[in-house]
């Protein structure tokens, strides 16, 4: 199979999985950070951008820094509700983000687990998208399903090549 086709095939899986799982429990396991992490993963499925500690360690750095950043400076606030210009809500908001995301980059760089897409985790969390405890512990585990499918995937990619390698050794 083509490596662009399968690329795309094997991200659309892995955001699959995750949507079938939030739609039978109702769960928002589903956020916009999963669509790159899984492009990661699907693209690079050996290299070390998607090592599954670095993956998981990042989205868990990004929520613990959202968490952290949104509950002390705009509890309470969400971006899906209209903010005012000038608006000390809005202000609120702003500094959320601008501390998670340097709590994030922080946290990723002295842990080495650099995975870009867990910016985009922590966002949603001090923009009060996700914010509670709960929510966090979701992203959580919607990250930990991610990377368990994509290493059940790559088993079986390997069982098939193998098996495909002893058939034609023995013919």
């Amino acid at each position: 199979m083509d490596k662009r086709v399968a690329t795309s095939v094997h991200t659309g899986f892995l955001i699959a999985v995750l949507g079938v799982f939030a739609w039978l429990t109702g769960f928002p396991m589903l956020f916009p950070s999963l669509g790159p992490s899984a492009f990661v993963l699907a693209m690079f499925p050996d290299g070390e951008a998607s090592d599954s500690q670095r993956v998981v360690g990042s989205h868990a750095i990004g929520v613990v820094a959202g968490l952290l950043a949104y509950h002390l400076l705009a509890g309470g606030v969400t971006m899906t509700t209209h903010v005012p210009p000038f608006s000390m809500p809005g202000l609120r908001l702003a500094a959320s983000s601008c501390i998670a995301i340097v709590l994030t980059v922080g946290g990723m760089l002295a842990f080495r687990v650099r995975h870009p897409p867990a910016c985009a985790t922590t966002l949603i969390v001090a923009l009060g998208l996700l914010s509670s405890p709960i929510e966090g512990g979701l992203i959580l585990v919607a990250v930990v399903v991610l990377v368990a499918v994509h290493g059940l995937l790559l088993l079986v990619n390997e069982m098939t090549a193998k098996n495909e390698l002893i058939t034609d050794l023995t013919k």
